[in-house]
């Protein structure tokens, strides 16, 4: 049976929830706006533990100045009725002053790793959710916290800063949930106008069309990179990146390595998507 998760809002009602919730805990983060891909977050980690904590925050340190930090959809209502569904035991959906109760002069950079990819697009993103995603894990306390494999750059990220602060928390990532024509699912999705979601597939396709190249033999990395970027642009994209790179480390990719990934981003008019597909070549 599903029951509706308890709501939280200051510290001092998620420190209370929490004392009344004995056993293992697992933490799924979100911005809110929940999908499918949410959902199956919360799933798996009711496989993973006794409870499952839900934070909803649009977390205004991982935006820089002219993103969309103020038009991010929220939909706190609709989000609980979801969780409801799927057996969530606790949610924490704070307002900023919850979260940074005084000013923020204290930052986290996660090293080289935030620095490509995303990085070079959003400098300040990964420093804000690696202050974030500390200040949570170590205010729930968590045995386990799920992050979605397609913000696989995040998940780096996370698990690079958590193992070298010694955060004692499991990172577990859940594979990407995609609708019916390939896309990722994601809360910006509703962005897109009729015809730019009838484009989207693209991108995946894309992807896939790379990963069969690779695994036919073609290592040439670079003009792989180059022609993927060229087929989006005359389709009407505009794109950030595509590149591959090894699976774990996100270095760039050698010839040798056994586990890469594609990763790109590109926007659809004003709609900035992100996606990866692992390859394996063993």
């Amino acid at each position: 049976m599903t029951h509706r998760p308890v709501l939280t809002h200051t510290r001092a009602e998620l420190a209370d929830a929490l004392s009344r919730l004995p056993g293992t805990k697992a933490l799924v983060m979100t911005m809110g706006a929940l999908h499918s891909g949410h959902l199956q977050l919360v799933r798996e980690a009711r496989e993973l533990a006794d409870h499952v904590i839900v934070t909803i925050f649009v977390n205004p340190t991982q935006f820089a100045p002219g993103e969309d930090f103020d038009a991010y959809p929220r939909t706190l209502d609709a989000d609980m009725d979801a969780l409801e569904t799927v057996g969530a035991d606790l949610v924490w959906a704070p307002a900023p002053q919850d979260v940074y109760p005084t000013p923020v002069t204290v930052s986290i950079d996660p090293g080289p790793i935030a620095r490509v990819l995303e990085g070079k697009t959003r400098p300040t993103h990964f420093a804000g959710v690696a202050l974030v995603c500390s200040k949570v894990v170590n205010l729930v306390r968590p045995d386990v916290a799920l992050y979605g494999q397609k913000d696989a750059q995040q998940l780096a990220v996370l698990r690079t800063v958590f193992t070298q602060l010694d955060i004692p928390v499991r990172v577990h990532a859940v594979p990407i949930v995609r609708a019916e024509d390939g896309v990722a699912l994601s809360s910006r999705n509703q962005y897109l106008s009729e015809a730019e979601r009838a484009e989207a597939p693209r991108l995946y396709r894309e992807l896939q069309r790379v990963a069969a190249e690779l695994k036919n033999g073609n290592l040439d990395y670079v003009g792989l990179e180059t022609e993927t970027v060229r087929r989006l642009t005359e389709a009407g994209w505009m794109v950030d990146y595509v590149e591959i790179r090894h699976a774990e480390s996100l270095a760039v990719a050698r010839t040798g390595d056994k586990a890469l990934v594609v990763l790109a981003a590109a926007r659809l008019g004003t709609t900035r998507l992100i996606d990866n597909l692992e390859v394996s070549l063993a």
